[in-house]
């Protein structure tokens, strides 16, 4: 993100003059940070739910410009999403560093259905935020939203909420503390509950943090929607009893539909080289009071301050839109992040830092960046309704207003092989422009929707490339609104045609994805929308596409 002048009534604190961090940091699907300083370097940790690479990190030295360092699970060796349901996989990842070894906690979720979660902790460390990685260490299975402490006197405790299956009891059970060995490299001793939340429930992702001779626990709650909250409780000793903050919530957006950042929660703290303290929080931008969040759950920082045995608190207790950058920032001219333009003409050995893939890593299996040199082979997969073995190459929606084109060659031989690009939320909502073939095997290009599980082939959206073999596709999201448009001489940048229909881009988020079950918590969606490449080869006949060029670029919000 690029460095900004505030203005005099800038949000969360500030001068004329004053730099300034623009939120959120981490713009569309980047939810639940976990971040860390080392030295003078920050890291935020995020979780990806069914995407690899698991465990996407982003780097910054000011707290403003963040860039991407890619993900950390990149092999099955470290995460299998083979079958993963929607919005499952990598939740709330911790990362921590601790006897010259960064650590990263995380858990891989198989359901949230019916109360069960089926969550299964592992713990992987490294001597640097680029690896090499250990295999992972098995750890309990008995909630999500881990983390470890590592204490002044050198022992480690991972805590974690406790979850309840049982019908008729609190799924969100309260928060539980065990020590961990580092040289057994296994829990060790009894698990004690030390926390049982609030009285805005949903008590999980706790974090504590050592200071002034008081342990501060902090856990967010109220729900992942607009009711998310982060709360503080302290003590004396570290198993409590805790006191929670008198003064409520350290930051919520709740009953604040005018702001601008909704469903704040899900925090943790971090510390400067010079004292000044900041939260990493989850919000979420909706296009209309209380409406659908398309980007889906974001990263956004606010300052804190936190006198010497004093709560902590941010300002009118509410998530900025800019917040004080921190002492002595310097001002730059550094371009945008990547995160908002790349144009990628596949000459690197490896996918960018900015590619995820569903539900398989990037293996050479199906992903080719060699057999035709500045080009990306995609070898077909399996249907977009399965779990297993899709080919789907796609990277994050960061603003209201974007676009997305690319150039490729296919040559579908019959109606199983499919190719093109997509603007997709998950397996049940997603729309794709693809190209394909009829009966009689001429090439057509022709737009799939699918709306809470139902695929339906778009009327109206169809037109023969007969003859045709390399072309442009484009997608544009301009804020609800979803089109597609497609050229048959790509490499002149002119003869684009828009197919002349208009989707509904909010079918493509969090809320609508959501499962509502009486007695049940909410179990919304928990991803964001993507925009990406997808490739189908549904009889297994060695089909595949050639693609050139992939452009992602945004436009100002108006």
């Amino acid at each position: 993100m690029t460095i900004a002048k505030s203005a005099a009534a800038t949000s969360g604190g500030g001068s004329a003059d004053h730099q300034v961090i623009r939120n959120p940091v981490l713009p569309g699907f980047h939810p639940d940070p976990s971040i860390l300083r080392v030295g003078s370097d920050y890291y935020i940790a995020t979780s990806t739910f069914e995407w690899y690479p698991g465990v996407r990190v982003h780097h910054s030295a000011d707290l403003v410009h963040w860039e991407p360092l890619g993900g950390v699970l990149t092999e099955r060796r470290l995460l299998d999403l083979t079958g993963a349901a929607d919005s499952c996989g990598i939740w709330a990842p911790n990362l921590t560093y601790a006897n010259g070894l960064f650590h990263l906690l995380y858990t891989d979720v198989a359901t949230f259905a019916g109360g069960y979660w089926d969550p299964q902790n592992y713990l992987v460390t490294a001597p640097s935020i680029t690896g090499p990685w250990s295999d992972p260490v098995v750890l309990h299975g008995r909630g999500f939203d881990a983390s470890l402490f590592h204490d002044e006197d050198g022992t480690t405790w991972m805590l974690s909420m406790r979850a309840d299956w049982r019908p008729g009891h609190n799924r969100f059970a309260g928060i539980e503390i065990q020590r961990y060995d580092h040289r057994e490299r296994r829990l060790t001793g009894p698990a004690r509950l030390i926390f049982t939340g609030t009285g805005a429930g949903l008590t999980e992702a706790p974090l504590v943090y050592r200071r002034d001779g008081w342990y501060y626990l902090v856990t967010a709650e109220g729900g992942t929607s607009w009711t998310h909250q982060v709360t503080v409780a302290r003590s004396r000793q570290l198993f409590g009893e805790y006191e929670v903050d008198p003064a409520g919530p350290l930051l919520t957006s709740a009953g604040r539909p005018e702001l601008t950042l909704q469903k704040a929660g899900h925090g943790s703290l971090v510390e400067t080289p010079s004292g000044e303290w900041y939260l990493a929080h989850l919000v979420a931008r909706p296009y209309t009071p209380y409406g659908r969040c398309v980007l889906g759950r974001e990263t956004a920082l606010t300052k804190v301050e936190w006198p010497a045995g004093a709560w902590p608190r941010v300002r009118d207790g509410v998530p900025a839109e800019r917040t004080p950058a921190p002492a002595g920032t310097a001002a730059t001219t550094r371009p945008p992040s990547s995160e908002q333009f790349e144009d990628d003409h596949f000459d690197a050995p490896a996918l960018g830092p900015n590619w995820s893939t569903l539900r398989r890593p990037a293996t050479a299996d199906w992903i080719d960046l060699t057999a035709r040199p500045s080009h990306l082979r995609i070898r077909g997969g399996r249907s977009p309704m399965g779990r297993h073995q899709p080919s789907l190459v796609a990277r994050r929606v960061t603003a209201q207003r974007c676009t997305f084109e690319a150039i490729g060659e296919f040559a579908p031989g019959n109606t199983r092989q499919l190719a093109g690009v997509t603007a997709y939320y998950n397996s049940r909502n997603w729309y794709y422009l693809h190209l394909t073939a009829t009966d009689d095997g001429t090439p057509v290009l022709g737009v799939l929707r699918c709306d809470s599980g139902r695929v339906t082939v778009v009327p109206g959206a169809s037109a023969p490339l007969d003859g045709v073999r390399r072309v442009g596709l484009r997608l544009r999201l301009d804020g609800p609104a979803l089109t597609f448009a497609y050229t048959t001489a790509p490499d002149t940048g002119n003869g684009w045609r828009d197919l002349g229909l208009c989707f509904d881009a909010t079918t493509l988020s969090d809320e609508y994805a959501a499962t509502i079950v009486p007695g049940e918590p909410e179990a919304w969606g928990f991803t964001g929308a993507m925009v990406g490449l997808w490739v189908q080869d549904l009889g297994a006949e060695g089909a595949y596409a050639d693609f050139d060029r992939a452009v992602y670029r945004t436009e100002p919000d108006t």
